[in-house]
């Protein structure tokens, strides 16, 4: 394993900013992954710096193929991380809205102009992604549509699923889709978390990317099988929003398969306790996403199904 800085940015008041990396065996640049982003993503660093135990092992026991290298990257911003704080501390901006990124900008369009300069010509790239939306996920891969993207190669991950997304425009700053531009074939994980580590769900994506690298021989790996994943497109999810603000009381969990009707969540009166509004599956389905802070606000989606079957809208 060598220890690298991907990235270094001079500072007048206190020590450089870094973004620190770890590379394993040699040759052709054939993956790289990269963890959190934004200084609340802890579950995301916690991926990565278990992916990195773990390949420090293959590769003290021989297990890096000839002529492959894997980098990982824990980290991109390590400031924002140290405090706390979701964004960059001094404007606020997101460095995963910054990409391809400009050297001569902004703090973090020049951050993330200096790390896709080093990260953009890798055959794959995996990022492990939180959701801008708070709550509990089906671990699952997402991939843009971009024209290079690659279904097959997403199930060889093998989770539950592969979520395909149509890009909108505020995610052309991102670095999944400007990898797929520069013909990388990109992919994020999601895992439930991202404040608070799920060392289960982490293990799940831990155990997909050295599958993964298995199936691409560049790792030798002796794992499960996986998941036969379901393909889905992200248009075919079925939203249910509450109608009501108060305390949310969530009565069933992700990947819960439901029937139409199934009371999902309730939503409480904050002073008095009553129950302002039942919420309620509108079909058959599976629980992809809940809502997960104990309050909610009028019209939010608390919940995010994957139908089974034809979806109808639920009587009465």
């Amino acid at each position: 394993m060598e220890r690298i800085t991907v990235y270094e940015l001079e500072s007048m008041y206190r020590d450089s900013f870094r973004i620190t990396g770890f590379r394993f065996g040699e040759g052709e640049k054939t993956m790289c992954i990269v963890g959190s982003m934004r200084g609340n993503e802890v579950q995301q660093l916690y991926c990565c710096s278990q992916l990195v135990n773990r390949l420090k092992s293959l590769e003290a026991r021989g297990h890096i193929a000839e002529g492959r290298s894997i980098t990982v990257i824990p980290c991109v911003n390590p400031y924002s991380m140290n405090i706390g704080k979701r964004f960059w501390p001094t404007d606020n901006s997101d460095i995963n809205r910054m990409f391809p990124g400009y050297d001569l900008g902004e703090t973090t369009q020049r951050i993330a102009d200096g790390l896709f300069r080093e990260i953009s010509d890798y055959r794959y790239g995996v990022q492990f992604a939180s959701y801008h939306t708070p709550g509990r996920f089906t671990p699952h891969v997402r991939m843009m549509r971009t024209g290079f993207e690659s279904v097959e190669d997403a199930k060889s991950f093998g989770l539950p699923y592969v979520l395909i997304v149509d890009p909108v425009p505020f995610d052309s700053g991102t670095l999944n889709y400007n990898w797929q531009i520069w013909e990388t074939k990109a992919f994020s994980l999601y895992t439930p978390e991202t404040t608070r580590i799920d060392r289960i769900s982490a293990t799940r994506v831990i155990n997909s990317v050295t599958r993964f690298l298995t199936r691409i021989g560049a790792i030798t790996y002796h794992g499960r099988a996986g998941h036969q994943s379901d393909v889905i497109e992200e248009d075919h999810l079925i939203s249910i929003q509450t109608p009501e603000a108060g305390i949310f009381e969530p009565m069933t969990e992700v990947e819960a398969q439901v029937s139409e009707g199934d009371l999902i969540a309730r939503v409480l009166d904050p002073y008095e306790g009553d129950v302002r509004c039942e919420i309620r599956a509108v079909c058959d389905g599976v629980v992809f996403f809940r809502h997960s802070d104990p309050l909610v606000y009028a019209d939010t989606v608390v919940c995010r199904l994957i139908p089974l079957g034809e979806f109808k809208p639920l009587r009465g």
